[in-house]
């Protein structure tokens, strides 16, 4: 689909006129073009790139095939660069939509095989408020990429939430077989979310360096913003992964504690039975001749004993704090 604002002495002066006009338009002068290409067919293609903007025949051919990285090209009167819009979601986790810009001195044009949210909230904001004066393309490229920034922040809830989640199921010590595999998951998730921002940041920090004469003196304080808070994204995903890491381990350092506590009170009650045993074991020798049997008091002395023993032994496991 094809979508077109003109934007005549900086007003948008027309929605969506007649494709055999944009040649036209495009050498108009103070005209202003932003075209949007989702999803185009291939006649959409070669009108736009080819004819009306003749773009180099190698950013055609990268805009219809796919490129797995950010990238940003200085060509002699237009940048091309790329970024991916992110989305996410509990069951499909994070996916990535690629979009291709192509910014000129007077034109602008984006290119996605798939419907973007912040493509169309950036053409909608422009249709809104059609007297708002525009004096250039990379505005639209700021707002575009400033709506691809925000779309992160639903991402970013999800994740801190399934992170306190994890941190309230370790001090309410969850099975490890439940909770290893969200720690995992979630720690996966946290590493390819740092994929997909960095080098993206490191785009938005070259348009944000004012090399480039295409991107007005004015527009890189907001990119230098956007750059700052992809890099705080980053940040945030390596210190949640650090901080799930932390709190594994606390799980497993309270496990560990918990088993040695349960050794300890197993150790305690074995040791209470030596006693028992000792004396036990001297009194059923079976020998001819004990004299320790013989007198009528001897079974009274020996449960005496044995109890005697076994209620010392007892104080002093408690008063070591073993039992």
């Amino acid at each position: 689909m094809l979508t077109t604002l003109v934007y005549r002495d900086n007003k948008l002066a027309a929605h969506n006129p007649p494709t055999d006009t944009l040649a036209t338009l495009r050498n108009e002068p103070g005209v202003m073009l932003w075209v949007d290409l989702s999803a185009p067919t291939e006649e959409e293609i070669k009108l736009v790139l080819e004819q009306v903007f003749a773009v180099h025949p190698l950013v055609v051919e990268d805009c219809a095939g796919d490129s797995p990285l950010p990238k940003l090209e200085d060509y002699d009167d237009y940048l091309y660069f790329v970024m991916h819009a992110v989305d996410y979601s509990k069951t499909d986790k994070f996916s990535t939509t690629e979009l291709d810009l192509v910014l000129g001195k007077t034109f602008l044009v984006t290119f996605h095989k798939q419907p973007l949210k912040p493509v169309q909230a950036a053409l909608e904001r422009s249709l809104r408020n059609p007297t708002n004066p525009v004096r250039g393309p990379d505005r639209f490229a700021h707002t575009i990429l400033d709506f691809m920034v925000e779309a992160y922040n639903p991402a970013l809830d999800e994740l801190r939430q399934e992170l306190e989640s994890i941190e309230s199921g370790v001090l309410q010590h969850d099975p490890a077989t439940t909770l290893f595999p969200r720690v995992v998951a979630l720690r996966k998730e946290l590493a390819k979310l740092r994929q997909i921002v960095r080098p993206q940041r490191e785009v938005a920090t070259l348009l944000a360096s004012g090399k480039t004469k295409l991107i007005r003196p004015v527009i890189v304080p907001y990119l230098r913003d956007l750059s700052e808070d992809l890099a705080r994204i980053e940040a945030e995903a390596g210190s949640w992964s650090d901080q799930l890491i932390l709190s594994f381990r606390i799980y497993l350092n309270k496990s560990s504690h918990e088993a040695n506590e349960g050794i300890r009170v197993l150790t305690a009650l074995t040791a209470l039975t030596i006693p028992p045993l000792v004396i036990g074991g001297w009194f059923g020798m079976n020998f001819s001749r004990m004299n320790e049997l013989k007198p009528a008091f001897a079974y009274p002395l020996v449960a005496t004993l044995t109890v005697a023993c076994t209620f010392a032994l007892l104080a002093f496991l408690r008063r070591k704090r073993w039992l």
